[in-house]
């Protein structure tokens, strides 16, 4: 079972899988360095590997500049960075995982945590932590299996709604929508421009079934509502019910980009980034490379619509680039120096800044929040509503995630009623649990 750990700063109760929570990667064939005698920290230099897929979000040559200052301040340890996009560098994270050739350092998502744990090829960072004399009061939260950590949340991104402003104009949509009534109306609009243009964008993937809790769930925490009841699967609610009618809706109202069924995240983002879709729901990290790509691009992000006269906080979906250590590493005392650096409050402030997220340590201070516009406004959004995700420590949660997603697409399909779908899917849960 999952449970977070929370700094002194985090006022607000962060939803989680098995209680309040907080929300990748090896390559295969590819084992943890080591020095010439083939033993631990104490044989002088060592080179360690760093898996992630943050160094390509990032801008060129940020991230790496980074890990140069932490080489500087630690001139036996050489930082190897093994980097890649997020889907490419979680399968190879799975396959190091089953050989036991992760890498010493390794980024990670919350859904695998307890999977990853439950195997034993990451590390205990409690057990670290006491080794290493370290103080963790610090940090704004930790994510826990079985009363120990096993990931540290390094940074944290919210996913808002980002709509395409010059698109929203030439429908008629003056502001971005507040409630689901507004935003199925927005979405029309949009969509009837025509050409390939959509009102809304929906990564419906199994093979990176990750929209099912960015996509999908975020509209029942955006209402207050949850998938969980007592932590146990309770997809039959009316809260969930509600939102999966309402995104059915959606779809047979033909406002939602084709090719739902194969779209992962990054095509989400392209479409977006393309000015093809008028609203999509995404993490902040994407503001940087939308921009980038498309600097002629006019959009904003707003807070999720909820239903229609909700008055309460809403939930906010997010994720986290966590960070753990593999268990099969032999240089477990160098890579919790990594570890350490990141978190550190200046070294936090400048990663969260240059990826434009919230902090994991919980006295860091991005410089994003009062110098750009949009982040800004980010964040008045996440002071105003509580961090939601409830994937985060679950068991098996991105099989989860496929489950119900294999379950909504046969739905949408026209295959099965929406209700049909999510007792299928509430069954199979409670097999998982």
């Amino acid at each position: 079972m999952s449970t977070v750990g929370r700094g002194r700063r985090r006022t607000r109760n962060i939803v989680g899988a098995a209680t309040a929570a907080v929300t990748l990667l090896a390559v295969a064939g590819c084992a943890p360095s080591t020095t010439g005698d083939g033993g631990g920290d104490d044989g002088g230099d060592v080179t360690i590997e760093f898996a992630q897929w943050w160094e390509p979000e990032l801008p060129d040559g940020e991230f790496r500049a980074l890990i140069d200052k932490f080489e500087e301040a630690n001139p036996d340890i050489t930082v190897k960075l093994v980097s890649g996009p997020y889907a490419s560098t979680k399968e190879q994270l799975f396959a190091g995982a089953a050989s036991g050739t992760m890498p010493d350092v390794v980024g990670l998502d919350g859904a695998w945590v307890n999977d990853f744990a439950s195997q034993g090829v990451i590390a205990d960072l409690t057990a670290l932590m006491e080794e290493n004399d370290y103080d963790d009061s610090q940090l704004a939260s930790q994510i826990q299996v079985d009363g120990s950590t096993y990931m540290i949340p390094v940074v944290n991104f919210v996913y808002p709604m980002f709509t395409n402003d010059d698109l929203l104009a030439q429908a008629g949509v003056d502001a971005p929508p507040t409630n689901r009534t507004e935003f199925a109306d927005a979405a029309a609009k949009v969509s009837a421009l025509g050409g390939d243009v959509s009102g809304w964008v929906l990564p419906l993937s199994l093979e990176t079934p990750n929209g099912v809790q960015n996509d999908v769930m975020s509209w029942v925490w955006a209402s207050g509502g949850s998938m969980l009841k007592d932590g146990q699967p309770d997809l039959t609610n009316d809260d969930v019910t509600s939102a999966v009618d309402y995104i059915g809706g959606l779809w047979d109202d033909g406002v939602i980009a084709s090719g739902s069924f194969t779209m992962k995240e990054q095509d989400k983002v392209e479409e977006f980034t393309n000015g093809r879709a008028g609203m999509m729901i995404d993490s902040l990290a994407h503001i940087n490379l939308i921009r980038e790509t498309n600097p002629d691009l006019k959009f904003s992000i707003s807070a999720l619509p909820a239903e229609d006269g909700y008055d309460g906080e809403r939930g906010i979906p997010y994720a986290s680039w966590g960070i753990g250590v593999a268990e099969n590493s032999e240089h477990k005392d160098a890579a919790f120096k990594l570890v350490s650096f990141l978190m550190s409050e200046e070294t936090n402030s400048e990663l969260s800044t240059m990826a434009n997220a919230f902090p994991g340590n919980s006295e860091s201070v991005p410089a994003f929040v009062e110098d750009d516009e949009l982040f800004k406004k980010a964040f008045e959004i996440y002071q105003a509503g509580y961090p939601a995700n409830e994937f985060t420590g679950l068991p098996v949660a991105e099989e989860l995630m496929r489950q119900l997603g294999e379950q909504l697409q046969s739905a949408f399909d026209g295959q099965q009623s929406i209700d049909d779908a999510l007792k299928k899917a509430q069954e199979a849960w409670k097999a998982e649990f």
